[in-house]
């Protein structure tokens, strides 16, 4: 099985990737891992758009370009790992997200609608955050996208909260996570 990480966690001591790294060992799986924090893509310019935009044209999807749609495409299985920031998560994410969605590889336009050409059937999205929020909109956005875009319709959230509140026991918010990770994979 290919799993592709997605790891969007930018703090070295990051609570967050710690959750992700004990959900890939629960799932005793071998990643394809894709750092954010030491390969971010470069944010979309016009120029860039435009170049992209003729290679799409032409088809020739073999291009540098599509590396991270194609390794995204071609994943059983994908895990998200990225905090909660400002009711989302980091730029990181969104830039790589932007480079992910690609007419042909990821999905395609058709009469009838959009047809997904993704293979994963389920998607972890793991985040940590600092205070409490009923709505997380970074999920959502993902989710969003894994059913309009990727087709894919398991996508579960594993989430501790909390974390910076004065008195809360953040080993015990951590572990709480962890065995909601064990009734997932269990």
């Amino acid at each position: 099985m290919k799993v592709l990480f997605v790891n969007a966690c930018v703090r070295s001591r990051s609570r967050t990737k710690i959750l992700a790294d004990y959900l890939i060992e629960k799932l005793g799986a071998k990643v394809d891992e894709i750092n954010l924090n030491e390969d971010a893509p470069k944010p979309f310019d016009e120029m860039m758009l435009e170049k992209r935009d003729a290679l799409i044209k032409k088809g020739q999807f073999d291009n540098k370009a599509f590396d991270y749609a194609k390794r995204f495409a071609d994943a059983d299985m994908i895990i998200i790992a990225a905090p909660f920031w400002d009711f989302s998560f980091p730029a990181l994410l969104k830039t790589f997200i932007e480079h992910v969605n690609v007419s042909g590889i990821v999905f395609k336009y058709t009469d009838t609608g959009i047809q997904t050409l993704c293979k994963a059937s389920k998607l972890y999205y793991v985040t940590t955050m600092g205070g409490y929020n009923p709505t997380d909109y970074g999920f959502g956005y993902i989710k969003a996208l894994c059913g309009a875009l990727y087709g894919i319709d398991d996508v579960r959230l594993i989430k501790a909260e909390g974390l910076d509140i004065v008195g809360n026991d953040v080993d015990e918010i951590m572990e709480k996570a962890k065995k909601e990770i064990d009734k997932m994979v269990g």
